[in-house]
């Protein structure tokens, strides 16, 4: 997928009412994330990718996790219990997932300002991969 458009979605919210769309975010850098509470390099991963989140918000940078095959019950406790307040959004039917071709948790995703997939990794990401390819995005976007 990288360097192709991204794929589209539109997903109902766990941390506040509503949805969070693709369309929504267009012109920004995307990371997304997908993760489930029983999953224990997502554990090994949160703290990096709230790092992530803490630095690059206010550049525009939205960090958003998607949840894999859990539950609504399950992610709430996993924030509840390592905290976080970046966007998270539940895939029924794993719709997303199925259409980024994810095939096991955790697995992220920088969607570029352009709307294009610019990395993927595949285990839990750390805050040097994160702020790597978060800057590749930006420039890629000429968003500085």
């Amino acid at each position: 997928l990288i360097g192709k458009p991204a794929p589209e979605f539109s997903l109902p919210r766990l941390d506040t009412d509503g949805t969070i769309a693709s369309k929504d975010l267009a012109g920004q850098v995307v990371v997304l994330n997908f993760w489930a509470s029983w999953c224990l390099p997502c554990r090994q991963e949160h703290d990096d990718l709230d790092l992530a989140w803490g630095r690059y918000r206010e550049r525009g940078v939205v960090v958003l996790g998607v949840l894999f095959e859990d539950t609504p019950d399950g992610a709430a406790s996993f924030r509840q219990e390592l905290g976080g307040d970046w966007p998270i959004a539940d895939d029924p039917g794993s719709k997303t997932a199925i259409a980024y071709g994810v095939f096991g948790v955790p697995e992220t995703f920088v969607i570029a300002p352009d709307g294009t997939i610019s990395a993927k990794t595949t285990g839990a990401v750390t805050y040097e991969w994160l702020t790597d390819q978060i800057e590749a995005a930006l420039r890629k976007g000429n968003v500085e």
